[in-house]
């Protein structure tokens, strides 16, 4: 068996050294004419530069080579059972642990823990995201399955965080929706996405267009409402009476 594993890995080279440079031309501007940081601090960007430059450079070939494949051939696979209801669950586990493994989960969960001084633990954060994320896949299963249209999933979804923001506190508004962002991170686009399409494709009555996509805007929806959610219990079981942390 020939694993070809660096196929096309020139021009993912090429990709990310493009993407690089505009933030290597900022950086060198702000140090030549503002911080003027010392030669030691600019050599320990500069490897961190390169070294952002491999990660990401080694992540998008595995990205292309192992993730994509893997998570349409999962998706096929399951989508030819007859007891295709099982998604669903299978949805919600992918999508609960795979937030486990998303690095802008993870470092913005420790900042609010830091910032909030545990009053927000990472611990809890990350379990109230994971399940955010979990439902949203499993929904979007659902939504594949039975042919409904992501417009009955997104409205009412955003008209309850608009409704769930006039009755949470501020501290929680700001990381709701910073959690939505976060959470549509590399784990998810890759992996779970190319599975929905893989479901798309192998049921009857189902485009991989139109009804394979729509995943991500899901995912970026349900840790909002999560997030908001689990202020509420914070309010409702007399947590901090306070909007902002402690310096």
């Amino acid at each position: 068996m020939n694993l070809h594993v660096f196929d096309g890995f020139s021009e993912t080279l090429e990709e990310v050294g493009i993407a690089l440079v505009p933030l290597f031309i900022f950086f060198t501007f702000f140090q030549i004419f503002m911080l003027k940081l010392p030669k030691q601090r600019v050599l320990q960007i500069l490897l961190g530069f390169f070294l952002t430059f491999l990660g990401l450079a080694f992540f998008l070939q595995g990205v292309h080579i192992g993730f994509f494949p893997i998570g349409e051939m999962m998706g096929k696979a399951l989508g030819e059972k007859s007891a295709t209801w099982i998604l669903i669950p299978i949805g919600f586990v992918l999508g609960f642990v795979a937030t486990f493994a998303e690095p802008a989960v993870s470092i913005m969960n420790d900042e609010v823990d830091r910032v909030t001084g545990g009053y927000i633990s990472q611990k809890i954060m990350l379990y109230t995201v994971s399940i955010g994320v979990g439902l949203s896949v499993a929904l979007s299963m659902f939504r594949i399955l039975y042919g409904i249209s992501l417009w009955y999933f997104l409205i009412p979804g955003y008209l309850l965080a608009l409704v769930l923001i006039f009755f949470s506190e501020k501290i929680f508004i700001a990381i709701a929706f910073d959690s939505g962002g976060v959470s549509t991170g590399p784990m998810t686009v890759t992996f779970i996405s190319a599975m929905a399409v893989g479901v798309a494709s192998v049921t009857e009555g189902r485009d991989p267009l139109a009804d394979g996509f729509g995943l991500i805007a899901l995912v970026a929806l349900t840790p909002i409402l999560a997030v908001l959610i689990l202020g509420l219990i914070f309010k409702s079981k007399g947590g901090a009476k306070k909007n902002e942390p402690e310096p």
